[in-house]
């Protein structure tokens, strides 16, 4: 007993010691340097040819519409857009979207793909960490599997560009969301959206009322 609390007053010590003298410069520039992104994102457009897509009807995402539209495509990035007159550079590929409808990509701002994926097994659904109401410390992007085949559906059938990834609703604070681009890679931090902040889930009501008020434990109301 006496050990134990030699070495108990030791550790308390040794912490306050630390806490009077902070941090080193070492310590304090990593923090810093890490920020808000540890993992930070490895994307990068896919090299490609320059290309002009040129005749089709162009919603352009701000009310308007272009009939005999033209928009130009450089480096992974729409770089114009407009009507029959607009220029298009020399090198450009052209593409015929006569008879085609261009709109621009859709943000997902609320999915849970790579942490549900379709079709599902129990080894990679991974999206609620029911085991307490209360987790804001989880993060969505470490359960997301990037191979998640709904990815590359959402794309093709519905022209889903980025979408943040969201934990499920069984708690009440269920973690941080990750920004993805909807892109073919290996590892999550391939389709990490660069300096998208991070966001927060949050459910009240029904879904915390039934995973928890069923074993018997709070929040079984939304007192």
């Amino acid at each position: 007993m006496r050990l134990r609390a030699l070495l108990t007053c030791g550790g308390a010590l040794a912490l306050a010691a630390c806490s009077a003298s902070g941090p080193s410069d070492d310590v304090a520039s990593a923090s810093d340097a890490s920020g808000e992104t540890p993992f930070a994102s490895t994307y990068s457009p896919y090299p490609g040819a320059a290309t002009a897509l040129v005749g089709a009807t162009v919603f352009d995402g701000a009310g308007g519409r272009i009939e005999n539209g033209t928009v130009l495509f450089a480096d992974g990035e729409v770089v114009a857009v407009g009507d029959s007159s607009l220029a298009i550079p020399a090198g450009y590929t052209r593409l015929d979207g006569t008879g085609k409808f261009v709109t621009p990509g859709i943000i997902d701002i609320h999915s849970h793909l790579g942490d549900y994926p379709t079709p599902s097994v129990d080894a990679h659904s991974d999206g609620n960490e029911a085991t307490d109401p209360t987790t804001p410390e989880v993060w969505a992007e470490h359960s997301v599997w990037p191979q998640d085949p709904g990815f590359s559906r959402a794309l093709a059938n519905g022209g889903i560009t980025s979408l943040q990834i969201l934990p499920g609703s069984a708690n009440l604070m269920g973690g941080r969301s990750v920004t993805l681009k909807n892109v073919p890679a290996r590892t999550v931090q391939g389709m990490k959206f660069p300096g998208a902040p991070y966001g927060f889930k949050m459910a009240c009501g029904e879904n915390p009322k039934r995973v928890y008020g069923g074993r018997g434990r709070m929040p079984s109301t939304r007192m």
